[in-house]
């Protein structure tokens, strides 16, 4: 005979509370994660007490995040070159205010599930009004020189939205264990106290962000080459950041702006590389390339392991003020490879060019830019965007970073640092205009136990999803081996 089911007082108020939020919060916040709690339990009157004044505050307290549309992506693409400067940094003043919010949110749980209308009177509106700002001062700056963009202030108003995985990790630990202090993950793994796998800083990965490679299925289609294929390939040798530089920059999308990313990022090659560098300082910079014609700046995000242990920027920007917490992993290898087209010749990159991959707001913009590829040594046949793998004893964690392969000719950057370079098609090919040029492949490989206990750095409201990681590149190869280095790939030789 089945269960009977019933929802005890304490249960129904976390889930009227998470009804009030959704309703008068003025987005989707999930702080239902536990609306099926108390459901089938059994056990003494006290445990159940206690487990549903937890269930209360976790309703109050529930992953959530704010999700605000990427005025990036609203630029014109004609924007003109002098008005960058100011746009740029104006979108990271924007960066800073939507974490500044979400700073506010996480401290803010017990009063917004008191108070249904604090979120939109104390977070979401003030955000809209100083993004607001923000893009009309933008639209001012490339007004002055070209045509005043329109509608961009549409992309002011911010929600909140939910972690559809934390929900099911709520629902699925609490119905397996039965016990509030017994979570395990899938895989059996326990969650080192990390709050029912909300991470050390409280804000991710939970468990269902991973999933045990083995049971993923090989899912890698690579186009055939055809004649005319460029098939050699370039190696360049730039170590693992055994120096330890890092930063949380983001030279690229946020120039002359310390913590523009929010996020300590890895680097190697151009040790010159942070938020103030320009063109003249990275073609003098020193690189930690075995060959010093290679200058170029190649980061990522770090990836930490979340073990109750912390980093030595526990206390810093881009680390623990920025809820990035535990100990950075130094890869165990780093190669970059530079590879050709399965349809046709590559030409030279342009020196300076710059190149994102991937999307580090990818958790609440979606996937059209995300570029993640995680796997484990040994399975690369299969790749994994949104999940963390699990690997099995003798594996070591992946990250495969392949970069835009495609150039418009032209520009070394654009408004929005994407569309002077784009992906080639399945067939390999390159859209009209565009041209191919040497695809960098970057993988990197760590020895991290097989436990659901570690992350990327990201925004603390991307929530350390693996869905947004991504690299970033600046070519300063000198022009005699960049050259060189295409004559490689064009002959099919494998060159370092």
């Amino acid at each position: 005979m089945g269960r009977t089911r019933k929802r005890s007082t304490l249960a129904n108020r976390a889930i009227a509370a998470s009804a009030a939020l959704i309703l008068g919060g003025g987005g989707l916040l999930a702080v239902n994660v536990y609306a099926s709690a108390g459901e089938g339990w059994s056990g003494s009157g006290d445990q159940r007490e206690r487990q549903e004044q937890q269930q209360v505050r976790n309703a109050s307290s529930g992953m959530s995040t704010i999700d605000c549309p990427e005025v990036a992506d609203g630029l014109p693409e004609d924007m003109p070159d002098r008005a960058r400067g100011e746009v740029d940094l104006e979108l990271a003043r924007i960066d800073n205010r939507v974490t500044d919010a979400y700073q506010r949110l996480a401290q803010s749980r017990e009063q917004i599930a008191q108070d249904p209308s604090f979120a939109e009177n104390v977070i979401l509106g003030p955000l809209k009004d100083e993004r607001l700002a923000s893009i009309q001062r933008i639209a001012v700056a490339i007004g002055r020189i070209a045509e005043r963009p329109q509608g961009m202030e549409s992309l002011a108003p911010c929600t909140l939205r939910g972690d559809e995985n934390q929900n099911q990790d709520g629902d699925q630990n609490q119905d397996q264990n039965g016990d509030q202090n017994q979570d395990q993950d899938q895989n059996g793994d326990q969650d080192q106290g990390q709050g029912r796998g909300q991470g050390q800083a409280g804000n991710g990965p939970v468990a269902n962000d991973f999933v045990d490679i083995r049971t993923v299925q090989p899912n890698v289609d690579n186009p055939r080459n055809q004649r005319g294929a460029s098939t050699g390939s370039f190696t360049s040798d730039c170590g693992r950041n055994e120096n330890k530089k890092f930063n949380p920059d983001n030279v690229i999308v946020a120039p002359g702006v310390r913590n523009g990313a929010h996020h300590m990022h890895d680097y190697v090659g151009n040790q010159a590389t942070d938020a103030f560098s320009d063109n003249r300082t990275l073609a003098r910079g020193g690189t930690s390339c075995r060959n010093q014609g290679d200058r170029s700046t190649y980061y990522w995000p770090v990836l930490r392991v979340q073990n109750g242990q912390n980093d030595n920027d526990l206390n810093e920007d881009g680390g623990g003020k920025d809820q990035n917490v535990g100990k950075i992993q130094t890869p165990a290898q780093v190669t970059m490879d530079f590879v050709g087209s399965p349809v046709s010749k590559v030409t030279a990159m342009p020196r300076f060019l710059r190149i994102i991959t991937g999307d580090a707001k990818a958790f609440t913009n979606g996937d059209a830019n995300a570029n993640a590829s995680w796997s484990c040594t040994g399975f690369e046949d299969r790749q994994l965007k949104d999940k963390y793998p699990l690997c099995p004893p003798g594996s070591k964690v992946v990250r495969t970073f392949k970069f835009q392969s495609c150039w418009d000719g032209r520009n070394t950057d654009s408004a929005n640092h994407r569309t002077h370079v784009d992906f080639a098609d399945e067939d390999g090919r390159c859209k009209d205009g565009f041209r191919a040029i040497p695809q960098l492949v970057q993988r990197i490989v760590y020895n991290v136990s097989p436990q659901a206990n570690f992350a990327v750095d990201s925004f603390p409201e991307q929530l350390h999803k693996p869905i947004t990681d991504h690299g970033d590149f600046i070519n300063v190869f000198d022009r005699g081996l960049m050259d060189q280095m295409v004559a490689c790939i064009n002959t099919g030789r494998r060159c370092a």
